[in-house]
């Protein structure tokens, strides 16, 4: 049986990317439904498969897993040659524990830079000391992660993983919102941005046809 991914416009759903391109960079085969967001159908469809009545939402089978950590968890379980995670314990407990400060943190830089993949390239006229300090936090966390065990490959531990589609979106805010950063970091980014489900992901992006008024462009 296909497994079901059921997602939010993915012009804004930055949780809907994270487990759409790890299942596409790791040759995971899916069905997509797209819920818009917003729209009067949106709580009770997502209701008939989630109590949370959130996106993302994978479905395999009688399986309903609808937390974008638990379905990468999910899927790195179901899919052990995918290698979601690193194989070294100490980089997959690295690898887990930036997935999961990426997961709960950084709050100013997703409320001030929301996802917007169509936005045209911009900074914003000023940019709070929170977002500023949350742009450093990550860009040494990527650097650390690259310096230490990214010897195999562009991505953050070598080969691509579950904490790289955790970080995906922020990779798109910062591209939107043309927020600089250091040399590798800039590096990094262009590697993610050259995959190809990267590619599909922003064209599709572009040519979806809705538009959140509370978004900015």
């Amino acid at each position: 049986m296909t497994l079901k991914l059921i997602i939010g416009n993915k012009n804004y759903s930055s949780w809907s990317l994270r487990p759409w391109i790890a299942m596409k960079v790791a040759g995971i085969a899916f069905e997509e439904e797209l819920v818009p967001l917003y729209e009067s159908e949106f709580k009770s469809t997502l209701l008939k498969h989630s109590p949370a009545g959130q996106v993302p939402i994978l479905i395999d089978g009688d399986v309903r897993v609808w937390e974008t950590l638990a379905i990468l968890e999910y899927l790195a379980d179901k899919f052990p040659a995918a290698a979601l995670w690193p194989s070294d314990i100490k980089a997959r407990a690295h690898a887990r524990t930036v997935a999961a400060e990426m997961h709960s943190g950084f709050a100013p830089l997703r409320k001030h830079c929301p996802l917007n993949v169509r936005r045209t390239p911009n900074p914003r006229p000023t940019m709070p000391a929170d977002v500023v300090a949350n742009v450093k936090r990550i860009d040494a966390l990527w650097t650390d992660c690259r310096a230490r065990f990214g010897n195999d490959g562009p991505y953050l531990f070598g080969r691509f993983t579950a904490a790289d589609a955790m970080y995906a979106p922020v990779i798109s805010r910062f591209e939107s919102y043309a927020i600089d950063v250091s040399a590798p970091a800039r590096a990094y980014m262009d590697a993610m941005r050259a995959l190809t489900a990267w590619k599909e992901w922003k064209t599709a992006s572009i040519e979806e046809p809705w538009v959140l008024a509370h978004v900015e462009f």
